[in-house]
């Protein structure tokens, strides 16, 4: 059934109403001043210590006491868990609150972890939130929400089209009182940190049922005998450790049938609790991503010149200036017109806007990020400046949260369905 088309119904203007509330407002002001007193001040000697350790899957000493001493100071601050939509176990913001401080987070590289605001354990609390047995939340979510563990998602496999679900072929099978699971998983982003405990793994159970109701998720701790840390998958030649994207091999992997989520064959229906919020956020944070690459091209054009002119003159950069600005306008407004719909809609009927802005808004950022490292020139290449990491982070948005093409899919569909004749 297609998607809830865009721009059918304002709510009586509801959804031009993009206004932070006052308790949204109060705690923007409370984040940036965090940000910029506590964080950036933090970050440069975090990646400085990073750049010292010899095993590139463990931290460097000392940088986890910064990480966890940034932590300490926003949960004693109240800055913890916004991304969470409960108030009992987070800070109960709308979407649309949460978006103006997205924005801001997505402008350090870990102010994010600092708030307890990451992925994928932003989409893994929610999951378990909303689909965990009290038991599992006892277990799983209550370290999560308090930052003392890690997590991972794990559904892409080698060999076949993940982003349709239904081709999911890593198996389940239920012997006694146990799933015994076999099959392989890749790039399963931070599942390669020491930290990470424990992993929600889409599997199928349920081969002969209705295709949207032969998959399951099953949590997985990671030191379950049979699960096999392959190794990583890089992006672009960069493995992204410790993190890492990890290439997973289960083997006879064995869990109490307890550990399924919700109940067999219902793996879609949880997607569907994680996708719209997760995959929003990420564009939030990248339009924050997206401001600090205009400032940095601007920084950089004004402080060099070539042929008795500032760099910023030459060219078309100026321009590129003007388009980087506006681009940021536009997709500000549309990725919080989308939180508005997730508010006023829910995540299911405004899923149309959720993938609109998924399949705008990295792929601008991503061209803007690319003009800023070519005012840069080879430095724009380097390690020097934190841009290359910024672009690779944009072009893996583009098929890590769903690849462009669905997104489109989704969309186009949604509007085609408006004009077509009543069946």
């Amino acid at each position: 059934m297609p998607a809830r088309p865009l721009n059918t119904d304002d709510f009586g203007g509801e959804m031009y109403n993009l206004s932070l509330s006052e308790k949204g407002r109060s705690l923007l002001k409370r984040v940036q001043a965090f940000l910029a007193d506590e964080v950036l001040p933090m970050e440069e000697e975090y990646f400085t210590l990073d750049e010292q350790k010899t095993d590139p899957w463990s931290f460097a000493p000392g940088q986890l006491e910064l990480l966890d001493g940034a932590k300490a100071k926003a949960k004693a601050q109240g800055l913890w868990n916004f991304f969470l939509p409960n108030a009992e176990t987070g800070e109960g913001l709308s979407n649309l609150d949460y978006a103006y401080i997205a924005f801001e987070l997505g402008k350090t590289r870990i102010g994010s972890e600092c708030l307890n605001c990451s992925a994928p354990d932003t989409g893994n609390m929610e999951v378990l939130e909303r689909a965990g047995t009290p038991e599992q939340k006892k277990q799983w979510l209550e370290p999560l929400l308090a930052g003392e563990i890690r997590s991972a998602f794990a559904m892409t496999e080698p060999g076949l089209a993940s982003s349709d679900a239904r081709n999911i072929a890593c198996q389940a099978v239920l012997d006694g009182e146990e799933w015994v699971i076999n099959g392989e998983k890749y790039y399963i982003s931070g599942a390669g940190d020491p930290r990470c405990k424990i992993l929600i793994v889409m599997v199928k159970t349920s081969p002969d049922a209705a295709p949207h109701r032969q998959q399951s998720q099953i949590l997985v701790p990671m030191d379950t005998p049979g699960v096999e840390v392959l190794g990583p998958m890089t992006v672009f030649g960069r493995d992204d450790s410790p993190r890492g994207h990890m290439h997973l091999r289960f083997t006879d992997v064995r869990v109490h049938q307890e550990n399924i989520l919700l109940g067999e064959g219902r793996g879609f229906e949880i997607s569907q609790l994680r996708l719209g919020p997760g995959r929003i956020h990420h564009c939030m944070r990248s339009i924050g991503a997206a401001e600090v690459a205009l400032q940095l091209m601007c920084e950089r054009g004004l402080s060099r010149q070539a042929f008795g002119r500032p760099i910023i003159a030459l060219g078309k950069n100026t321009e590129w200036v003007s388009q980087a600005r506006i681009e940021i306008e536009a997709m500000r407004l549309m990725v919080l017109r989308a939180a508005k719909a997730m508010d006023l809609m829910g995540n299911a009927d405004a899923r149309a806007w959720v993938s609109a802005v998924k399949a705008m808004v990295p792929e601008r950022v991503g061209t803007i990020i690319d003009r800023a490292i070519q005012v840069h020139g080879g430095t724009g290449l380097s390690r020097w400046t934190p841009l290359a990491d910024m672009y690779v982070d944009q072009r893996l948005l583009r098929v890590a949260d769903g690849p462009d093409e669905v997104h489109h899919m989704v969309v186009g569909r949604a509007e085609i369905a408006r004009y077509q004749p009543a069946q």
